[in-house]
C-alpha cells in the first residue's frame, strides 16, 4: 500500500484538475477548515495545497490585493501530506513528537528571502512564490513560536 503524497483536488472547491500548488508548514494545518482530527505533529515534511485555475485567481487576489490568508477556507481533507507511521499502536510504545522547528525556520527564511527580492524589484520572482511566501509568513506569525517537543 502506498502512503506517500498523491495529487489532491482543489482544496477550496474539490475539482480534480489543479493548476497551482503552495506548500505550508505542518503546524499551519491547524488554520485549515476541518483540521481538528488531524494530528499535525505527525506530519512529515511540508503540507501541499492545490488550487484549480479559477480558485487560484481568487487566492492570488485575496493575498496580494486584500492582504488576507485563504487558509481558513481551505479544506484540510484535500491537503496533501505524509503522516509518520504509527509504530506506537503496533509496539505499544510512545515516540517523541518530531521537532518541526528546522523545517519551519527553513520555510520562513525562504519566504522572507522571496519577499525581500520582490520588494527590491527582482522581476524573476513569480506571483506564485509571493503568494506562498506571504501565506507561510502569516501562518507562522499567527501560530507564534513553536513549543519544544515533549521529552
Amino acid at each position: 500500500m502506498y502512503t506517500g503524497r498523491t495529487e489532491k483536488p482543489c482544496c477550496l472547491c474539490g475539482r480534480p484538475e489543479t493548476a497551482h500548488r503552495i506548500d505550508i508548514p505542518p503546524r499551519a494545518v491547524q488554520l485549515l477548515k476541518h483540521s481538528g482530527p488531524i494530528a499535525w505533529q505527525d506530519i512529515e515534511g511540508e503540507v501541499s495545497l492545490h488550487f484549480c485555475a479559477d480558485d487560484w485567481h481568487t487566492v492570488r487576489d485575496l493575498v496580494l490585493e486584500t492582504g488576507m490568508s485563504p487558509l481558513s477556507r481551505c479544506n484540510a481533507a484535500r491537503a496533501s501530506f505524509v503522516l509518520r507511521e504509527d509504530f506506537e499502536a503496533l509496539l505499544n510504545a510512545t515516540r517523541e513528537e518530531p521537532d518541526q522547528r528546522p523545517l519551519e525556520a527553513e520555510m520562513l527564511d525562504d519566504a522572507r528571502e522571496t519577499l525581500e527580492r520582490f520588494e527590491a524589484g527582482d522581476e524573476l520572482v513569480e506571483t506564485r512564490d509571493i503568494v506562498e511566501a506571504r501565506i507561510v509568513s502569516w501562518a507562522l506569525e499567527d501560530l507564534g513560536s513553536p513549543k519544544r517537543p515533549v521529552s
